[in-house]
């Protein structure tokens, strides 16, 4: 499998954030990008660089005045006195707040939607070079059946105009985007990771050429907490083409399973030209701030029932937290593929 990926993903390193109200090691860390570029390193695979695609693949599912604030931020850190070594807020807009502020404080709490996602000297860089492999992935995979983006920090629960869960850039938007001005449409999202993929079904929820679909833990006391619900199938032209699978906390492999596979069932009835998998690898049981119990057997199922829809199919990693399993859980993964294919 191809597999494309940039050094400049680790360049956004954050040390901690705010959970619970206490500040905490952050589990975002620089160092997944060397564990998961490693693991694909053993397991065989073909690893280059994305290339630069500028930005037009990241405007076509992002605000450009939001893309701008994420790209200039940090050079101009002076406008925020005492600034140390990240950009935060602790103002944060509500939907109520309609007016953009013109300072860079209140430009931060618009754009941030938690203290998740601050700002550093090396954050555009990263969030731009993951972004390109994502366009990468969706390229390759149209003309050579699939393809893997090694995309950190992950992107599924970023806006059109918002960061947050550790999230700038919707990565997985970024490729189907791609996929659909390619092939024009239809395209289609599976979402694996434990967290509902609440950034990508904002994005797509009131079109019908994208498809979303999530299998995740039931956000009902668990992040991103305000969307992920069973009842929410999209609006307007989108009527119908937003799917979300929860699960009750502590799914194991069989529960989770049969959820992907009701997925594939809804990318299949949807006949799309492209596939994109939003490869969250934190529904393994041993994930660190996982909420299912999904084993290494489990990711290898679904990797084959995935791989066996014969889509042309970009994966793009979304979360998967430091643990013993994750490279364990992505060499597995990617070899199950494969093989199917």
């Amino acid at each position: 499998m191809r597999i494309f990926h940039t050094p400049d993903t680790a360049r956004h390193d954050p040390e901690r954030y705010w959970r619970r109200g206490t500040p905490i090691p952050h589990p975002e860390q620089a160092a997944r990008y060397a564990i998961l570029r490693d693991a694909a390193l053993r397991g065989g695979h073909a690893l280059a660089a994305p290339g630069d695609h500028g930005l037009d693949p990241i405007r076509a599912v992002h605000d450009p005045d939001y893309v701008a604030f994420l790209a200039e931020a940090w050079a101009r850190r002076a406008e925020m006195p005492g600034i140390g070594d990240e950009i935060l807020t602790g103002a944060f807009a509500r939907p109520q707040m309609h007016r953009k502020p013109a300072g860079l404080l209140g430009l931060a709490g618009l754009y941030m939607a938690d203290t998740s996602t601050p700002i550093r000297a090396g954050t555009w860089p990263a969030v731009y070079g993951a972004a390109q492999c994502a366009v990468a992935a969706a390229d390759a995979a149209l003309a050579s059946g699939h393809a893997y983006a090694l995309c950190r920090p992950p992107g599924h629960h970023a806006y059109a105009d918002s960061a947050g869960g550790f999230c700038f850039l919707n990565n997985s938007a970024v490729a189907a985007a791609r996929m659909l001005a390619a092939t024009g449409g239809p395209v289609a999202i599976l979402d694996i990771d434990v967290h509902h993929g609440n950034g990508t079904q904002g994005i797509f929820y009131a079109r019908a050429d994208v498809l979303t679909v999530s299998v995740h833990a039931d956000p009902s006391d668990y992040f991103p907490f305000f969307a992920g619900y069973a009842d929410e199938t999209g609006e307007g032209p989108g009527a119908g083409f937003n799917g979300n699978l929860p699960l009750p906390p502590g799914s194991g492999d069989a529960p989770w399973l049969a959820a992907v596979e009701a997925g594939l069932a809804r990318v299949a009835a949807h006949a799309p030209r492209g596939l994109v998998v939003a490869l969250g690898l934190d529904a393994a049981e041993d994930d660190p701030i996982g909420a299912l119990r999904v084993t290494q057997a489990g990711f290898e199922a679904a990797a084959a029932r995935i791989a066996e829809a014969g889509l042309p199919t970009a994966l793009v990693q979304e979360g998967g937290y430091r643990c013993a399993a994750l490279p364990r859980n992505l060499t597995a993964f990617l070899a199950a593929f494969d093989a199917a294919r």
